[in-house]
């Protein structure tokens, strides 16, 4: 454009009075424009900034900003607190998302304490007496030995009169939903976790009342012919832990039915199995360790 200026400049008399309409247009655009900047208030620009709406911003209402209050409650390990007011918000909360959200935080919370040798409303001090075992106070409590050696972080079985532990003593019951392919675990009637489970193809899964009347780990497996196909070999579909259920009045006897692991993670969640229920291996063997033979179990359609 420059270069354009000064060949204008250089020509003769003749050119320059042929070019000067093309001239005077270049020039009364630019003045034109100049005008408009120059007349536009320097306050307008800012103005317009002020006028433009804020980013949008997420609004939590009251109680999503109780449930984060949980969260870093949990987070700094005050765990009873956080499981008390955890369960207040979820009696007061009727949002699926927060309820969801609410559920997988108690069950993390709960496990984390009766795990481990923490105070807990459901644990009871108690003093080790002369004969005693860890089957014996078992028994009394009506829980598992591998519960009372993991919560109180035993690496040993014997015991000496005066030993301290802390012993749960409440009662798990089980629900599970053939519909939702879900398993809700009860302490004393109270939420405590909720598991992703696998069921019956075609709804083969029963339906009623039953107990847990056996438990087995490593199990083998029977084919339906009859033939036992060992832990371990690829054919066996009961992953690493197996527990018997008996049906109670009024259902109907069944044979054959309980809750298993598997070796098959993508059937957690659907309808695959012919007829049993089916945990992750990590997830039935934490059951395992924390319901004992004689558990409630209701399955629902």
């Amino acid at each position: 454009m420059a270069d354009d200026f000064k060949n204008i400049l250089n020509q003769g008399p003749a050119d320059q009075t042929r070019l000067t309409p093309f001239l005077l247009i270049i020039l009364l655009i630019v003045a034109g424009v100049t005008a408009a900047v120059l007349s536009r208030p320097w306050w307008e620009s800012r103005k317009n900034r002020a006028a433009q709406p804020p980013p949008e911003q997420t609004v939590q209402n009251p109680q999503q900003q109780a449930f984060q209050a949980i969260r870093t409650l949990a987070a700094n390990k005050s765990l009873e607190e956080a499981r008390r007011k955890g369960y207040a918000l979820l009696a007061q909360t009727k949002d699926p998302s927060l309820t969801a959200s609410l559920e997988t935080l108690l069950g993390q919370i709960n496990i984390e304490l009766i795990m481990s040798p923490a105070p807990m409303s459901e644990k009871e001090e108690y003093v080790v007496r002369p004969g005693d075992s860890l089957a014996r106070i078992a028994r009394k409590f009506k829980t598992t030995v591998n519960l009372i050696k993991k919560s109180n972080a035993l690496q040993r079985t014997v015991l000496h009169p005066g030993d301290r532990l802390r012993v749960f003593k409440g009662t798990f019951t089980l629900t599970i939903s053939k519909s939702r392919n879900d398993l809700v675990l009860k302490a004393n009637d109270r939420f405590f976790k909720r598991y992703r489970i696998g069921t019956g193809k075609f709804g083969t899964t029963p339906a009623g009342t039953f107990v847990i009347t056996e438990k087995i780990e490593n199990p083998p497996w029977w084919r339906p012919d009859g033939k036992m196909i060992p832990f371990g070999d690829k054919e066996n579909v009961l992953g690493t832990r197996w527990m018997s259920l008996r049906a109670t009045s009024p259902t109907n006897a069944v044979r054959g039915y309980g809750l298993h692991g598997t070796w098959e993670p993508e059937t957690i969640g659907v309808q695959a199995t012919a007829g049993c229920v089916r945990l992750l291996n990590s997830e039935v063997e934490e059951l395992f360790l924390l319901v004992p033979t004689g558990t409630s179990v209701v399955i629902t359609e």
